[in-house]
């Protein structure tokens, strides 16, 4: 049953991902073909809820696709299992978490 959970939730997570990314790709391309300075680039996502919700979404989902995705090849190419299986993902999750809120509020937070 966790293993039909697990895949369930890494789905559900890469079809959040998939417009992000592709949201994420449109802003990149309109910045880098605006010839858009890294400063200008701050000024428009510092202080911005919408930035903050849009790359908070994206790191949530992120977090967990990865770590669900990384627990499997761990337990496939390690066989490790129970406990410390469930250690390493919820671990993982949270460090990527982490990282990407920090990242997140740096772009974002004036």
């Amino acid at each position: 049953m966790l293993d039909l959970r697990l895949y369930m939730a890494q789905r559900l997570s890469a079809m959040v991902m998939a417009p992000l990314v592709l949201g994420h790709i449109a802003v990149m391309v309109y910045a880098i073909q605006g010839g858009l300075s890294t400063a200008e680039i701050l000024g428009r996502t510092q202080g911005s809820i919408p930035w903050l919700l849009f790359y908070g979404t994206f790191v949530l989902a992120v977090s967990v696709h990865a770590a669900i995705g990384l627990r499997v090849i761990v337990h496939e190419t390690t066989g490790l299992r129970g406990r410390g299986l469930r250690i390493f993902t919820w671990g993982t999750g949270i460090v990527l978490l982490m990282m990407g809120a920090r990242a997140v509020a740096a772009v974002t937070m004036l």
